[in-house]
């Protein structure tokens, strides 16, 4: 038995899902698993999501769709992070369809393509205001004059929001303008776009007017959001537990864990937990972070080690090894989420999810 295991609950990304298509109609939808499904385990995560309505997955890298096309995922796949010459001989053998930022990402994936097989799907990316990955507005308007490649098909147009969860809207108002401009010569120019798409989790609750031909749910699907988004009701598909391995008493003045950073102010009850930063539990949480036991908020102490952490149970004088500690989820009335971890270590829900290590099982859950 694993005394730590992260459950997800597969009742909880349908009804995720569902939000999404409440919101977008009849819009196909773009699942972003990519990060493993956001640390929740990719394959399982797409196999039900795909049952649940999405058309097509989102991932990063080609070894990203190249795990799902070997668990047997044959559904329609992006590959949004970019793409280098080795990897086009596995787009084309795996049916993966790349996203091409660049004018030089067009060359080199026309030049490499078999001749003698069929065109390569691929997606353009524009970038609309995010300085990232994306042809500007100048070299995708230049593109419009040149002779599409005969061993490419367009398949798409894209770009991502830098700010659609920021109060003000007025960053992504001014990038989906910008979408629209580009969408608009395009058609001018005779070339035409099946499928334009920018919306991402923020801007499909925030800006219908994202939707366009996709959309592009990443965090929703897992159950957050970010930015001014209380209206969402979704659910954290994700909770990660562990066990008490053992309870030690320590009279005051104790220095706890490496380096002494915590010493006790009073005659404690310390309970060590088998999880530390090699599990993704980040060593950021030392002196700063909570779990649950017995549906209580205990705090931890001293710093987290690479594979054990230390809370203070003095307050529960029930405790005993063996007992459920929750990292994440619920536990009683009492809850910690990918939020308030992310609070204590001053970052996003995001980093928190995928930093949960692999080496963790994933249990699936029909609630």
């Amino acid at each position: 038995m694993n005394s730590t295991v992260v459950e997800i609950s597969l009742p909880a990304l349908r009804h995720n899902l569902r939000q999404v298509a409440r919101r977008v109609g009849t819009v196909p939808i773009i699942a972003v698993v990519k990060a493993n499904a956001y640390g929740h385990g990719v394959v399982p995560v797409t196999r039900t999501l795909l049952a649940a309505g999405a058309r097509q997955l989102g991932v990063a890298t080609v070894a990203e769709g190249q795990e799902l096309r070997h668990a047997g995922i044959t559904a329609p796949v992006l590959v949004m992070g970019g793409v280098f010459p080795d990897d086009v001989p596995l787009l084309q053998e795996l049916n993966l369809t790349p996203v091409l930022p660049s004018q030089d990402a067009i060359l080199m994936a026309a030049r490499l393509v078999k001749s003698r097989s069929a065109p390569l799907p691929v997606h353009l990316k524009v970038d609309t205001g995010m300085s990232r990955l994306g042809l500007t507005r100048e070299e995708f308007l230049d593109s419009l004059h040149s002779t599409w490649p005969p061993t490419l098909r367009l398949e798409g147009l894209m770009s991502h929001l830098a700010s659609a969860d920021a109060h003000d809207g007025a960053s992504a108002e001014g990038q989906l303008a910008r979408f629209r401009e580009l969408l608009d010569a395009a058609k001018s120019a005779g070339l035409a776009v099946p499928a334009a798409h920018i919306a991402n989790s923020a801007a499909i609750l925030r800006f219908p007017a994202s939707y366009f031909d996709r959309v592009r749910p990443g965090l929703m699907l897992y159950g957050y959001a970010n930015g001014p988004t209380a209206a969402a009701d979704l659910r954290p598909a994700l909770s990660w537990k562990t066990h008490i391995v053992q309870v030690k008493r320590v009279g005051a003045g104790q220095p706890v864990s490496y380096g002494g950073t915590f010493v006790t102010s009073r005659p404690s009850t310390l309970a060590i937990l088998p999880v530390g930063y090699a599990d993704g539990y980040s060593r950021t949480l030392s002196n700063r972070g909570h779990v649950l036991v017995g549906g209580r908020t205990v705090p931890i102490v001293g710093r987290i080690c690479m594979d054990l952490t230390v809370v203070d149970v003095s307050d529960l004088p029930e405790a005993r090894p063996g007992d459920e500690a929750v990292l994440l989820g619920r536990q009683g009335a009492a809850a910690i989420t990918a939020d308030d971890l992310a609070a204590w270590q001053e970052t996003i829900s995001y980093e928190v999810l995928c930093q949960i290590s692999p080496r963790l099982p994933r249990v699936y859950l029909e609630d």
